[in-house]
Parts: C-alpha cells; structure tokens; sequence
C-alpha cells in the first residue's frame, strides 16, 4: 500500500491510498482540476479512482468532490450528517454514487480496509480513517481540538500517521486573526496546536520507527520548521529518538509529498 498527501492545509486537504487493487482519496479538498494535477504529479488518474471517503463538510475537505464523481463516476462514501451538510457550491451528486458511511463502521475494497471513527472538530459530524492492506496500516488524524484515548487506542498500531499539528500557541494568540477566530482554534472543536500533536503523540508512538506526516498546517500561525522542532523535542524528552524510533515528514498546501510505501519495514 502506498500513499501521497496530496495536498495539506486550510486551502484544502487530500489524500491519496492506492494498492495493487484499489485506489481512494480521502477528501478532495482542492478543485477537480487542481486534484487531477496532483494526482499526475504521483503517477496517478482520477479516472481509476475507487472511491472518494469524506471526513467532513468544510470546503477544504470537500471542494472537488462533487466535479470528480460526476465526471469520472466515483462512488462518495460519507455519513449522513456530513451529507446533509454538504456546501451547495459542491453541486449535484448522482444518487447512484451515494454512499452513507457512517462513523463507527468499517468497510472492505477488495485489498483494503477503511474503517472510520469520530473526532471533535465544529462540523456536523466529523471522522477520520484508520485504513489497512495486510500488514500495512495507515491512520489521517486532522481537524480535531483535542486527542482522546479512544483516538490514541485506534491508532497506536499504524506505520503511518497523518497528524494534525495546526498552529503555534503564540504565533496564533499574537496574530491578527479576530478573537472569536482564535478562540474556535483553541477550543475543543478547533485544531491542535505543535504541543497537543506532540503531547498526544508521546501516547501513541511504540518507538518502532513509525512515520509522522505533520498536517493540516496553519500559513498564517505555524511555521513547518517550527512545528518540526517543537514534536521532536517533546517526544525525544521522552527518550525516543528521530530517525531511529520514530520519522517526522512534512506535508505541503501546493504540491504532494512523493508517492510512498505506508510500511517500510
């Protein structure tokens, strides 16, 4: 199984899983044809998309949905309040492709697994995705203001993790954004700061040279370097050391990360 963020951040999120069999996205944040771009840039066609999961309704995560089930009749599977949340701007969806998966499920393609569970974000109601080829397991943890253990015990056992690491405390207090912005980023349905990623990801790492792809980054209250440093302190003040126990990979807004193997090992 092998994978690419195709894209990460508030201008919107997309990751892409494929296996010998099966090929999905999880969300489609960008435009059709920003997704088809990148898509290309990892060896990949729309047109063999399997299926599209979705996590939740904001437009970051579902901007392209509606343009590439209709032109390449991608089957969307998403819960129902998601559904029913949906942006108009997203348009029309045939109802053939409609797919309800509801949070707390699980379901097989072929090789692959994708099972779904619930996170705390302002949306109506939003998921991530633990997914499975074999042996190889990947989970996306992003848009969620706080970690809980149900969360840590769904995860702890993966290769590979996309993770939220938001914003900077500081940099996002200090910043120009209005209050009631920040104070929905800082709270339990907002996003996790450099910190709370790190702090959450002490409980979670096995020190089995897991890969951790910082997601979901703030252009305006984070820096990547920064957010970089301020995981690796913490979880090697724990005695876990970077690139023995555990790797640390940056994701980006505007091109993806290189097509790669979920385990390496």
């Amino acid at each position: 199984m092998q994978f690419s963020v195709l894209a990460s951040g508030s201008t919107g999120n997309s990751l892409y899983v494929e296996t010998e069999q099966v090929r999905i996205l999880i969300d489609a944040g960008l435009s059709g044809k920003q997704i088809t771009e990148r898509l290309s840039l990892v060896g990949a066609d729309p047109a063999t998309l399997t299926a599209i999961f979705v996590s939740h309704e904001h437009i970051d995560h579902v901007k392209g949905v509606g343009v590439l089930a209709r032109k390449y009749q991608i089957p969307i599977y998403m819960n129902e309040a998601t559904w029913r949340n949906l942006p108009s701007s997203v348009g029309e969806i045939p109802p053939t492709l409609q797919h309800i998966f509801p949070v707390h499920s699980s379901i097989e393609l072929k090789n692959i697994r994708i099972e779904s569970f619930p996170i705390s974000h302002d949306a109506a109601q939003p998921m991530n995705f633990w997914i499975a080829n074999r042996d190889a397991k990947l989970a996306v943890v992003t848009d969620l203001g706080y970690v809980n253990q149900k969360i840590v015990d769904r995860v702890t056992d993966v290769d590979t993790l996309i993770w939220e690491s938001n914003h900077d405390v500081e940099m996002l207090r200090m910043g120009a954004y209005p209050w009631s912005v920040k104070r929905r980023i800082l709270s339990d349905v907002g996003h996790l700061s450099n910190e709370d990623a790190a702090v959450a990801l002490t409980d979670i790492l096995k020190g089995k040279g897991e890969n951790v792809y910082l997601a979901h980054l703030s252009k305006d209250n984070n820096l990547r370097e920064l957010a970089h440093m301020t995981v690796k302190n913490i979880l090697e003040e724990t005695g876990l050391r970077k690139n023995r126990d555990f790797h640390l990979h940056p994701t980006f807004d505007d091109k993806p990360t290189p097509l790669r193997k979920v385990r390496t090992s």
